[in-house]
């Protein structure tokens, strides 16, 4: 490859595009900077009637957050003039005519451009599939423009990838068959033939489509939901090429160093979110400390924020959070699931009323509300035994467990971590203990006691 590589990213702004989609974009991005080349971003906007500015948005924002810069801009609604002149000229020297036809979709249009098919073969190297041939007299004398000002994508693509020096397209593989049109009209301008990578299409796990179900959510929502753009950029890279090892962690460098499109599938790639997810939580745990604990703080309600308890408990509550989240909008879910609020706020001071009913505090078919009184009494009067400064996880664990094994796991320490937390779910007794603190953790066990013998 002597010559400058120069891709491009062609997207039409006509709806959100899903994390696969941006995948095309990724492998130009990867293939272009291994060979020092230069990235163009087009926005294929000639559909005016689906057009959308918000849509445009969300792409240039989508590919700035997600690290893949453009060396250059364009925009086809603004190049009209140039597909005009280029219209012009093939019918001058007969590579195009007008064609007066009804066409009854076109509203009363009566007539379309068409490019005069030479019926002949044409043949192009892939450089991921292979030498590709196509007998073109099956495609007629195919419209290239409804008129003079509106060219349809055939045409354009070909313009734009000649007039922009475009030496590779990397590309879905729903587009081989444009290819046979697209050639053709590049010998009629006089354009050189780009070299083509038809890229696998990516298809949800169970091998279907994508939809909004099955992984085929914008970067934008990917983005809301907590997701790192380092894990999303590593993963979108990965779906349908691989580096050759079984490395899977991958930094923007890397992907960069290592890609090539000849390690690239041919095969349908699978986009799989349980994956994604897991590789979003080792990026995570790269994190610096005081990153993490910000992101969760973020997204914590103001009910939390706003207690008197925040500050002094929160450096003990967020390691716990950071340990169960895979990505940072799991905060959000944690919090609208009650399972944050009890580490800064009293059980029975919740919404819920209910949060202790005596039926969730007992453990097993013969412990009664009574005995399971009794037994949180001597857990507290354990509790009491203890020293301020000793008050930790293990200093409560080492007088309390005897008891527990004793009298039965179960029946001691269910209702002692219900009674703490009000969630059948929730860290262990002690460790709760070490974030409550001496006198919450006894205020709790006695309400929870006044409930069980009401």
């Amino acid at each position: 490859m002597s010559q400058k590589i120069i891709t491009r990213f062609a997207p039409s702004p006509t709806g959100f595009l899903h994390a696969g989609a941006y995948r095309t974009a990724v492998f130009s991005y990867l293939f272009t900077k291994h060979h020092n080349g230069s990235f163009v971003l087009r926005i294929e906007d000639t559909d005016t009637a689906r057009n959308k500015k918000e849509y445009e948005d969300d792409i240039l924002d989508s590919l700035q957050w997600l690290g893949i810069h453009h060396d250059e801009f364009f925009r086809q609604s603004e190049r009209k003039e140039i597909y005009k002149k280029y219209i012009e000229t093939m019918i001058e020297k007969g590579f195009a005519y007008v064609s007066k036809e009804e066409i009854k979709k076109e509203g009363d249009r009566d007539s379309v451009i068409r490019f005069k098919n030479p019926n002949k073969k044409v043949s192009f190297h892939d450089l991921i599939r292979g030498d590709i041939e196509f007998d073109t007299t099956d495609l007629g004398d195919f419209i290239i423009a409804k008129d003079f000002d509106e060219p349809i994508f055939h045409l354009v693509v070909v313009i734009d990838d000649f007039e922009m020096g475009i030496t590779h397209v990397i590309r879905g593989e729903d587009h081989i068959s444009n290819t046979p049109r697209q050639i053709l009209i590049q010998q009629a301008i006089g354009a050189p033939t780009p070299a083509y990578a038809h890229i696998p299409l990516v298809l949800a796990t169970d091998r279907t489509k994508l939809s909004k179900r099955k992984g085929a959510l914008s970067l934008t929502e990917y983005r809301r939901r907590g997701y790192l753009k380092q894990a999303i950029l590593n993963y979108i890279a990965m779906v349908g090429w691989n580096p050759g090892d079984d490395k899977e962690i991958l930094s923007e460098t890397d992907l960069i160093n290592l890609f090539s499109l000849e390690r690239v599938q041919k095969g349908a790639a699978i986009f799989d979110e349980v994956k994604l997810k897991w590789l979003n939580k080792e990026y995570i745990k790269k994190m610096p400390e005081e990153e993490w604990k910000q992101e969760i703080l973020k997204r914590l309600p103001e009910e939390i924020l706003e207690c008197s308890s925040f500050e002094e408990r929160k450096e003990k509550v967020f390691p716990i959070i950071f340990d169960r989240i895979s990505i940072f909008g799991e905060v959000e879910e944690m919090s609208e699931q009650g399972e944050l609020s009890y580490f800064f706020i009293t059980p029975t001071e919740l919404e819920t009323r209910d949060i202790l009913p005596p039926e969730k505090l007992r453990k097993g078919k013969d412990v009664t509300s009574t005995s399971t009184a009794n037994i949180l009494t001597k857990v507290i009067e354990l509790l009491e035994s203890i020293p301020e400064t000793s008050f930790t996880k293990e200093g409560t664990r080492e007088i309390v467990f005897p008891y527990a094994d004793e009298q039965g796991r179960g029946i001691v320490l269910w209702p002692m971590r219900y009674a703490l937390s009000g969630r059948e779910k929730s860290p262990d007794p002690f460790e709760l203990c070490d974030i409550l603190g001496k006198n919450e953790t006894i205020f709790r066990i006695k309400k929870a006691i006044e409930v069980l013998t009401q």
